[in-house]
């Protein structure tokens, strides 16, 4: 009845559905009381707990060099620390509708960076194409003087998330390979210990948040972004990649942007320019240019 390829999409469901939302929950935490600071804090420090218990119930162990050890740090810099702060401060600014527009562009900085980083990963001409349309659907929709327009120092901080990612992306290719579960838990530990020196030095006005300020909708976001996207996500997204491998899972750059515009929109009401529509419908159709091989 569920043969390996429902399996498959039933799982990639799961991390579309999970990653896609996540912006709208991230809203309702910051809308609940909650600062920037601490949704990071929760999601990161969460996440690592998950992955690190799943991969020492699987007998793995984290390796003691110092060379794994800065690769983790980077990792842990571009691939947590710093899009997840990004991400929810400017979500403080911009819808998470409009959000999920805004991260659909970061297959293109990748491919942008791995033109000149990676070997074998050259622009041609289609994948230019679709670099041009997408950019130029984010200009319309970065408009200052557009009609309803987003917060233009919102927006940027949601596209240096994005560029971070990309940084990510192309980093895991050029760093030593590792078991995908001890290079995720090992990019969380380094992340949780990036944002550490912030979370003491802020450790009062974290607890009086969590304890006095939040709501419980907010509260119930903020343990649902630590122990589902930031940790059993992680984990289902390493058993894709062994499964079906990175290009199956490709498929999640299509579909996590509408879920987040969709739910944003439907779900929490967002009210978002005309434009952003317009503009996913742009970025999605730049990504299947990319596609094309010839």
């Amino acid at each position: 009845m569920f043969t390996p390829q429902l399996i498959n999409w039933l799982l990639l469901g799961f991390l579309v559905i999970t990653w896609g939302s996540s912006f709208m929950v991230t809203s309702i935490a910051l809308q609940g009381g909650l600062s920037s600071l601490t949704v990071t804090t929760a999601r990161i420090s969460l996440g690592a707990v998950v992955i690190v218990l799943f991969a020492y119930s699987r007998g793995l162990r984290l390796p003691w060099d110092i060379k794994s050890w800065g690769s983790f740090m980077l990792l842990g810099l571009f691939g947590s620390a710093m899009p997840f702060i990004l991400i929810t401060w400017g979500q403080n600014y911009v819808t998470s509708a409009s959000t999920g527009v805004l991260m659909s562009v970061m297959p293109f900085v990748t491919m942008l960076i791995a033109h000149y980083l990676v070997a074998g990963e050259q622009l041609n001409r289609y994948k230019f194409l679709g670099f041009i349309v997408a950019f130029s659907c984010v200009t319309v929709l970065l408009n200052p003087f557009g009609a309803g327009s987003i917060d233009l120092l919102g927006a940027l901080a949601i596209l240096a998330a994005a560029s971070s990612y990309a940084i990510n992306t192309v980093l895991i290719r050029l760093l030593p390979t590792f078991n995908p579960l001890i290079g995720g838990a090992g990019m969380m530990i380094c992340a949780t210990g990036l944002i550490l020196p912030f979370v003491i030095y802020n450790a009062s006005s974290i607890t009086h948040e969590i304890s006095m300020l939040a709501s419980p909708s907010a509260v119930f976001a903020l343990f649902w972004l630590g122990l589902m996207p930031a940790g059993i996500a992680s984990i289902v997204y390493f058993i894709v990649v062994n499964r079906a491998g990175p290009s199956f899972l490709s498929n999640c750059n299509f579909l996590i942007p509408v879920v987040a515009y969709f739910a944003g929109t439907l779900i929490l009401g967002d009210k978002v320019p005309p434009s952003s529509l317009f503009a996913l419908i742009g970025i999605l159709t730049g990504i299947v240019l990319t596609r094309i091989q010839r």
